[in-house]
Formats: C-alpha cells, sequence, structure tokens
C-alpha cells in the first residue's frame, strides 16, 4: 500500500522541514521526488539525502512568487521526466502581527510566497496533469485557516485562501482525474520553529519551546515525519476517492 513507484512528485519547499521529510518519504515509496526550494543549495542537499537514500530525486531552485520562474522550473521537469503525476505545493512562510502591526510590505510578502506561489504552482501543474490525463494536488494550509489565532493576521489570511483554493481546484477538475486536497497542521518542530525562538527569545529557548509544546492540547509539537504520512496517503492510489478536503493534524487544537 501507498507505493508510489515512478511516479514524478514535485515538492516545493523541499529544503528543509516538512517539504524535506515529504520528498525523502515519496521518495522512498519509489518516487522520482523533484525537491524545489528557492534555497537551491537546501534542495541539492534533500536530492543527495534521497539518493544517498536509495531513492531518485532531482533538485532545481524555485522561487514560488516568480511567475516565469514558475513556468521554466515545471516545463523542465515535464521535458526531463516527461510527466507530472504529484504536486506538493509545501512552501509557505510565516509572519506574526495583527492587522495594527502588518506593514504593507509584510503582507505583500506573505502572499506572494503563501498564495500567489500555490497559484502559479498548481496552475502549472493542472496544465501539464491534463495532457497527460491527471495527478494529484496537495496544498499546506494550516490549523489557521479554520480558527482564529492571535497575532497571525496575514498568516491566517494566506492560510484560508490555500483553504478555499483547494476547495476551487478540486471542484474544477474532479471530472478530469485531477485531485487536490490540503493539510492543516498546527504547531510542527521545524527549523523555522528553532530559528524563531532563537531570534526572539535569546537565552530562553528551552523555556519557551516548552510553552509552545505545552500549548498544544497533546502536550507536544507534531513532527514532520508525521506530517509527511498524511500527505503521502492523500497522494497515493489509496486516497483516489478523496478531493476538496482540508485535513487537520493538529494533536486536538481543532477538538478543544
Amino acid at each position: 500500500m501507498f507505493r508510489l513507484d515512478g511516479k514524478v512528485a514535485a515538492v516545493t519547499g523541499a529544503g528543509s522541514g516538512i517539504g524535506e521529510a515529504i520528498a525523502r518519504l515519496f521518495a522512498g515509496q519509489g518516487a522520482v521526488v523533484q525537491a524545489l526550494d528557492v534555497d537551491e543549495r537546501a534542495a541539492c542537499a534533500t536530492a543527495e539525502r534521497i539518493t544517498r537514500e536509495g531513492g531518485r530525486a532531482d533538485a532545481r531552485h524555485c522561487d514560488v512568487g516568480d511567475a516565469a520562474g514558475v513556468q521554466a522550473v515545471f516545463a523542465a521537469i515535464a521535458g526531463e521526466r516527461g510527466r507530472l503525476d504529484i504536486l506538493v505545493n509545501n512552501a509557505g512562510i510565516a509572519h506574526v502581527g495583527t492587522i495594527e502591526t502588518t506593514a504593507e510590505a509584510d503582507f505583500d510578502r506573505v502572499f506572494r510566497v503563501n498564495v500567489k506561489g500555490i497559484y502559479l504552482c498548481a496552475q502549472a501543474g493542472v496544465r501539464q496533469m491534463l495532457k497527460q490525463g491527471g495527478g494529484v494536488i496537495l496544498n499546506m494550509a494550516s490549523t489557521a485557516a479554520h480558527v482564529g489565532i492571535p497575532d497571525r493576521f496575514a498568516y491566517s489570511m494566506s492560510k484560508g485562501a490555500v483553504h478555499t483554493m483547494t476547495m476551487s481546484i478540486a471542484a474544477d477538475y474532479v471530472k478530469k482525474n485531477i485531485r487536490c486536497n490540503c493539510i492543516s497542521p498546527a504547531r510542527v518542530h521545524t527549523p523555522f520553529v528553532d530559528g524563531y525562538l532563537a531570534k526572539n527569545y535569546p537565552g530562553r529557548e528551552e523555556e519557551m519551546f516548552r510553552t509552545l509544546s505545552e500549548a498544544q492540547p497533546i502536550g507536544r509539537m507534531g513532527r514532520p515525519d508525521e506530517v509527511a504520512a498524511l500527505a503521502l496517503y492523500l497522494c497515493s492510489d489509496e486516497a483516489s476517492f478523496v478531493t476538496g478536503h482540508a485535513y487537520p493534524i493538529d494533536g486536538g487544537v481543532l477538538a478543544t
């Protein structure tokens, strides 16, 4: 079950965290992974790690907010690999602030990556999938798309857009053999969290890590591999009857 043998799977933001975990798991299940990241060295590191683990992967630089760059990357994937079976839109950035403290430049930066980035990549993915007769798109949303979270105005806005984009794509292409779902994680322990703590709480990292962990009803943060496991199911043939939904993986956040 959950094999992806021979399928070409593009993962944005594959250089670290959840994206890296998804890329490695998909490769382990037989996919030919396209590791996309704005940090080309990070993408190469992921691809090299996959190769060492016995999988197949190509590293590609991709700024998801740049239309011409996205088109070039997806054209290269189709040209070199012949198809695109799976697209995981994982690349994203965070922002802390209310509507009062969110500068226009910050709003634009979050929108460019989290909303426009998924629009551009999904558009390119859909066009290729229509040519070949189908495919799967998985977007990374957040629990912030479902409930109000203090000081996350721009981030929540962007993830709400991801949720509704997912439903729209699913409805438009359900008859074209293209499925589209999204995952809504709560707080997951990634390098971003460590960097956030180091920047904002120098000398208090361990204390604040415990505080953030205990804020999750289950008592800890999620792990990237746990999100990757859900992504594998949703992108596999075992989920062929599943489209148009958001799947929380949240340690009980939405249940309490």
